[in-house]
Formats: structure tokens, C-alpha cells, sequence
């Protein structure tokens, strides 16, 4: 990051998604192909969405307290155990830090609905004294880092980014600065989102965002003349960052190096990216500056790729006017896990740091038959093997919102 002079580097992960609840299950899933989609009970009455992806084979209290969990929505427990994978696998517990310099920045692109829509059913029924008194701590988009920090005494910065679909970039992005500037010496950053519920897929059906595929395997379609829209999922995602020394110095595993942070705003429309893709463009150039790296640098972007008509031309036209005609291997990991909205940057984020590690670029599955208007190389239907250096995240929002990550082989 060429403002800001301490180097800042990821040595902690940790994920819950629809192919897998623990990094390797979930990298695994995803180098194979693996969709997490499945037939869903929305319990809407004629629905017409009848899919998404959800978590498979968990349940909250095999990690927190049961009292904890009958406090906060479920977007929140999600958070604090991904957040607690991260910082397991990072082993800062056992080191000896200054807990003053560990700071949280954790999001999530819609936060509390599933406890929302609940606490207002009661209020309908049965009346105001039924309303939980944990209804709005339990919901707020900030209590995952708040929840975090007090469970493990983390006294620095305590921040939430909310920015849509673009959220767990931001944060990550955002926490990295707080590394590089002197702010904190780790960040535990990240998102978290559990929005499958039935005023919220009402809401996405009314805007057409959603995908209508009866068949769940084959529902999510980036860039296929076929996609119909996206498929909502649930999951978080949690990377410990940390000062580069610092790290050194107690001898941490470390993951990856973070080089470059981009953002941007589309300034066209509350939900629909412009034709040109102007704002995505201008994100990925701005992340790019800031990693100080010439563009053949660039192995590998795991694109935003969300399956809708609209943004995956607008997203391939953002790479050509970034990129020319050399424009890196690109893959959706979307078209396995659906789309996580504020946890999609930090669990593709970690997709990224694996795929550096492991040199595996995972697949854009269901890629069968590509528009016309989307032609470039996409690594459809199966992995790759390719040494990975340096690999690119994006994460575009509703609100015209952009979001770059540069990750880097250390």
C-alpha cells in the first residue's frame, strides 16, 4: 500500500459457506466443482424461488453458548464463529501481543432481517412487552466486532462496514489500513450475512435479482446465456491481518501479503451498474496503483460474477478497459456458493489466498454455454492448475459501491 509504509499480511482464516464449513472443506469443494445450491423451504406462499444456499450440516450451539444464540440473529453467530476459526488458525491467542493494538472490522451487507422480521411478528401479536430486549443489540451490523472484542479482549479499533455486496472487501481493505497507518497491529476483518429469509427473498423477487432455475446445481451461471439472476446464500468469511514484522517476530504462518486496496462509486443507479462499467474499472485501476504492480503482474481475479444479465457484461467490459486484451484467468466462485451479499469479498477473498498457495485456480461451474458478450477466459466447468503470485477480489455493491482487494505470494 504505497500511502501507508507498514506492510500488512493475512496469517489467519476462517469461513462457514455453503460448500464447506471449515476452510479446507470449503477449498476442497470449490478446486472440485462442488455446488452448495440446494431445494430450500422459503416459506413463502407461491413462491417462485425454491433455492438457495444455506449452511449444511451446523448448528450454532456446537460452538457458542445457548443463551448467546437465542440473543443475536443469526448473521451475528455466524460472524463471531468465523471470526473465532481466524483467529485460531492465526494463533495470536497464544502469543504475546499487545491486546490494545488488535482491533475488529466486521460487516454485513444487510445484518439482523431473520430477527427483524421475527420481533415484528411478535409485536403484531402478542404486543410491545414481547419485543426481545436483546431484539436491537441482536440485530445491529457492528455487534459481531463489538461481540468479538469482548470475548477476547480486543481493545483497538472496533468498526463496521456496510456496503452491500461490497462490505467484506471493505472491511479488509479498510482494516489493512488501519495496519499500514500504525492504527493496530492485527485486525480480525471480515463479513457475515444470513439474509434467506422470507421478507427478504420477497424483496429480492421484486426487483428480479434472483434466479428462477428449478434445478439447484445448475442455478448459479455466471456468464452463461442462460443465467437468470443470482442465487441468495448464506455464510461468513474471516481473515486475521497483520503488521508483517509483528507477524515475523512471534512466528506466524503467514497466508498471503495484501499490496492493494481500491474503491470507487459507480454514481449511476440505486441497483444497476452503468453499461460501461466505469465504476469497476475504476475500482481495479485504483487497487492496482496502489499495489505498485504492472497488470501482466496479475495471475488470477476472482470476479464478482454474481449471475445476473446486467452485471456480468458490465463487469467484462470493466476487465477489457482495465486489462485490453490481456486480461488475466478469471473465475465466479459464485457459481458454487451462490451469492453470500456482505460476506462474498471476505469468503472469495480467502478463495484467492488459497488459490496463491495451492496454485488451483477453481472453476466458474455451469459455464455451458457463454454469451456472446462474455468472451473471456473464465476457467469454465473445471479447475486449473497455474502458479498463482498475485491474485485480484472484487466485490461490487448495490448503491454502485466497488471494492478491489491485490493479494500477493510472501
Amino acid at each position: 500500500m504505497k500511502q501507508l509504509h507498514r506492510r500488512v499480511v493475512v496469517t489467519g482464516l476462517g469461513i462457514l459457506s455453503p460448500i464447506g464449513n471449515t476452510v479446507n472443506d470449503a477449498w476442497h469443494s470449490c478446486v472440485e466443482g462442488k455446488s452448495g445450491i440446494a431445494k430450500v423451504d422459503i416459506g413463502l406462499e407461491n413462491n417462485p424461488v425454491k433455492i438457495g444456499g444455506r449452511l449444511k450440516n451446523f448448528n450454532s450451539e456446537d460452538f457458542l453458548d445457548s443463551k448467546e444464540v437465542r440473543r443475536i440473529d443469526p448473521f451475528i453467530q455466524y460472524g463471531i464463529i468465523a471470526a473465532n476459526q481466524s483467529i485460531e488458525n492465526s494463533g495470536i491467542l497464544e502469543s504475546n501481543i499487545d491486546l490494545t493494538k488488535v482491533g475488529v472490522n466486521f460487516g454485513a451487507g444487510i445484518g439482523g432481517i431473520d430477527t427483524i422480521e421475527k420481533n415484528k411478528v411478535l409485536l403484531e401479536e402478542r404486543g410491545y412487552k414481547k419485543v426481545s430486549p436483546f431484539f436491537v443489540p441482536g440485530s445491529i451490523v457492528n455487534m459481531i466486532s463489538g461481540l468479538v472484542s469482548i470475548k477476547h479482549g480486543f481493545m483497538g479499533p472496533n468498526t463496521s462496514v456496510v456496503t452491500a455486496c461490497s462490505t467484506g472487501n471493505h472491511c479488509i481493505g479498510t482494516a489493512a489500513r488501519s495496519i499500514a497507518c500504525g492504527e493496530a497491529d492485527v485486525m480480525i476483518a471480515g463479513g457475515a450475512e444470513m439474509a434467506s429469509t422470507p421478507l427478504s427473498i420477497a424483496g429480492f423477487i421484486s426487483a428480479r435479482a434472483l434466479s428462477m432455475n428449478s434445478d439447484p446445481e445448475a442455478a448459479s451461471r455466471p456468464w452463461d446465456k442462460d443465467r437468470d439472476g443470482f442465487v441468495l446464500s448464506d455464510g461468513a468469511g474471516s481473515l486475521v491481518l497483520e503488521e508483517f514484522d509483528h507477524a515475523k517476530a512471534r512466528g506466524a504462518i503467514i497466508h498471503a501479503e495484501i499490496i492493494g486496496f481500491g474503491a470507487s462509486s459507480d454514481a449511476h443507479h440505486m441497483t444497476a451498474p452503468p453499461d460501461d462499467g466505469r465504476g469497476a474499472a475504476l475500482s481495479m485501476s485504483n487497487a492496482i496503483d496502489d499495489a505498485e504492480i504492472n497488470l501482466s503482474d496479475v495471475d488470477y481475479i476472482n470476479a464478482h460474477g454474481t449471475s445476473t444479465p446486467l452485471g456480468d457484461i458490465a463487469e467484462t467490459i470493466a476487465l477489457k478497459k482495465v486489462f485490453g486484451d490481456s486480461v488475466p484467468q478469471i473465475s465466479s466462485t459464485k457459481s458454487m456458493t451462490g451469492h453470500t451479499l456482505g460476506a462474498a469479498g471476505a469468503i472469495e477473498s480467502i478463495f484467492c489466498i488459497q488459490a496463491i498457495n495451492e496454485g488451483i485456480i477453481p472453476p466458474t461451474i455451469n459455464l455451458d454455454n457463454p454469451d456472446s458478450l462474455c468472451d473471456l477466459n473464465y476457467t469454465p466447468l473445471v479447475s486449473t492448475e497455474k502458479e498463482v503470485n498475485i491474485a485480484i477480489n472484487n466485490s461490487f455493491g448495490f448503491g454502485g459501491t466497488n471494492s478491489t482487494l491485490v493479494f500477493k505470494k510472501i
